[in-house]
């Protein structure tokens, strides 16, 4: 169900086992969530789906912007940041619900040209308890220009205690992208990721990225409070990833040593 002004959005989902089931699968998880079992953390991206019809959707295979998502006038929109912080587990096979607001819309020129970005925060409920409180930070850029210089990746730590080798292949971003609705085509579509947006290939959905390290944190630390992050550079299609954790502090490093995504956990 939606409902809502340009400002709010509400929807409600059942979390089906099956789907969370799917998705450990294909990460190769050994414990399989059945009906009645705690997901695991950010396992909730593959509920609350708002399909539309495809000539409600925008050329890059994303939702075009409508009642709540919003028309900063750039072209490209992607995920920038986002935190979020467990207050108990959310539980397979019971209804949820996922209320979202809007909280801030800020502009500004960046060296690849003029960004605005859109905070939202969505709080899930579940038996009327509040069990997540997420925040979500979206990026909007203009067109890649021809011959124009590209902005240089940060460079990762290389002073981490623990790390894990993780490797991506097109069948795992098909997976990803099936189970969460997300049609963005730079995820599946190379001729539009190289040709329309400039990218050298597919790219990893950041999300994902995220959601490897915060499985790799909570196989080493326990179960996860927080978990607050940025993307920093793209991950494209064949490249390894590198989870890297330290402390209270995790990132996401590439082959060539730059940083992809870094993290605050507690």
């Amino acid at each position: 169900m939606n409902t809502g002004t340009e400002q709010r959005q509400t929807i409600e989902d059942v979390m089906d086992p099956a789907r969370a089931a799917a998705w450990a699968v294909a990460l190769g998880l050994d414990d399989i969530p059945g009906f009645g079992d705690p997901l695991p953390p950010f396992f909730h991206q593959l509920y609350f789906w708002d399909p539309q019809p495809p000539a409600a959707l925008g050329r890059d295979g994303h939702p075009a912007t409508g009642e709540f998502t919003r028309d900063m006038g750039l072209p490209r929109r992607m995920w920038a940041a986002g935190k979020c912080v467990w207050h108990q587990s959310l539980i397979a096979g019971i209804k949820a619900s996922r209320s979202s607001q809007i909280e801030s819309v800020t502009r500004k020129d960046g060296r690849s040209g003029p960004l605005a970005f859109v905070r939202i925060r969505h709080d899930v409920k579940q038996r009327h308890q509040l069990v997540l409180t997420e925040w979500q930070e979206l990026v909007y850029r203009s067109d890649p220009v021809e011959g124009a210089p590209v902005p240089e990746a940060p460079m990762a730590r290389s002073d981490e205690a623990r790390l894990e080798n993780v490797d991506f292949d097109s069948t795992l971003l098909f997976r990803y992208s099936a189970l969460t609705m997300n049609g963005h085509r730079i995820h599946y579509d190379s001729p539009y990721a190289r040709r329309v947006e400039g990218y050298e290939g597919l790219v990893v959905h950041g999300p994902l990225l995220a959601q490897m390290l915060m499985l790799m944190a909570m196989r080493e630390r326990g179960a996860l409070n927080s978990f607050s992050f940025r993307l920093t550079a793209p991950l494209i299609l064949k490249e390894r990833a590198v989870l890297c954790l330290k402390g209270d502090t995790g990132w996401v490093r590439a082959a060539d040593g730059r940083q992809c995504l870094i993290a605050d956990i507690s």
